[in-house]
């Protein structure tokens, strides 16, 4: 049976249909949209889905589940899961960050993973055999670009295009270098951290920005655009026999 998978996050709204593991349909929405919800569920048939949501649903989500769907699931720190989480606020923890560890488990089960989000925020979240440890929350690339526009008087607003060089010939570039190879320096030093203890670490890299650091990030195996999407498809496939 089809499944609808939404992951609504902090700029805009993934929406995915799933059959068993298989990914049918992607679409990304700055607004969630109820009728197109609607088209997709007639066109396959949809009458189960789960939502991610960084905020609670909208009364008009939530009517649209209640009426049209037989089960759903709004993931929280009560929904039961295929791993093991260790967090001690699991009522804090956010749901996108616990759906990208058990995609990442369920496509490299038994073994000792470190997902790394990199959206408006970047998170780093670590998985081991199927137990679910924590992670760390940091700014994102554009956060910290608009951090330093917005807290100085004179420093200007800039983007990552270009060529990034490790030291700044003038202003721009010394902010792109600063935030870009900061970022990087960032990811590589938990990485490495993480591998004195767990020698055999895989890394995936998701989100927003994942392709941008996919080639500049030297320590990331596994780049998946759809880490979260896949791991609520197997989190509403475990609740859903």
């Amino acid at each position: 049976m089809p499944n609808l998978i939404i992951d609504q996050g902090n700029t805009s709204a993934k929406v995915a249909v799933f059959e068993a593991d298989r990914l049918l349909l992607e679409e990304i929405h700055e607004q969630l949209q109820t009728d197109r919800l609607r088209e997709l569920c007639d066109s396959y048939s949809i009458r189960r889905a789960i939502i991610s949501n960084v905020n609670k649903p909208s009364d008009e989500v939530y009517a649209f589940f209640g009426s049209y769907l037989d089960t759903w699931i709004c993931l929280d720190h009560q929904t039961p899961l295929p791993i093991k989480n260790l967090y001690l606020t699991p009522e804090t923890l956010g749901p996108d960050r616990l759906a990208a560890v058990v995609g990442a488990d369920n496509i490299k089960p038994n073994a000792s993973l470190l997902v790394i989000d990199s959206g408006t925020a970047v998170t780093y979240d670590f998985i081991d055999k199927g137990i679910y440890h924590g992670g760390n929350i940091a700014p994102g690339l554009r956060m910290r670009f608009r951090a330093l526009h917005e807290f100085t008087s004179k420093l200007p607003l800039c983007g990552h295009e270009g060529e990034i060089p490790l030291l700044g010939k003038d202003t721009v570039t010394a902010i792109q270098s600063g935030v870009v190879n900061g970022m990087l320096f960032e990811m590589e030093g938990v990485i490495q951290a993480l591998k004195l203890r767990y020698p055999d670490l895989y890394i995936f890299l998701t989100g927003g920005d994942a392709f941008f650091f996919e080639s500049r990030l030297k320590s990331a195996n596994f780049v998946d655009y759809f880490l979260v999407i896949k791991g609520l498809n197997r989190i509403l496939n475990y609740n859903v026999k």
